[in-house]
């Protein structure tokens, strides 16, 4: 029986050390992307890319990717500015207008 419970209490170990593994790797890959952003940006663009990633991390994921990706094929100049993010924002978040028909008999 206490062999078991030892047993198990490695189990939860190897466990819990490999969670932990797995959360700072992705807390230094989210520091390397905050680091290579900010090399790439104004301030201004930074702090306003920080304020979307505090409100919808899925959106902030999905644009640090899209600008690292521009940067990586060269396809920005320079620092990007806000006004500069802001339309990368609208580009990534547009959505197709929809249009309602109403079709009379």
């Amino acid at each position: 029986m206490a062999y078991e419970e030892e047993a198990d209490d490695q189990q939860s170990q190897k466990r819990l050390r490999k969670a932990l593994m797995e959360q700072m790797k992705r807390q230094q890959v989210e520091q390397q992307k905050k680091e290579i952003i900010k090399k790439l940006m104004d301030q201004s663009a930074y702090d306003r890319i920080m304020n979307i990633r505090i409100a919808n991390a899925d959106l902030y994921t999905q644009l640090v990717d899209l600008i690292i990706s521009l940067a990586q094929s060269n396809r920005i100049q320079g620092k990007l500015t806000e006004q500069q993010l802001l339309q990368i924002l609208e580009k990534v978040t547009q959505r197709p207008d929809t249009k309602i028909e109403y079709r009379h008999k």
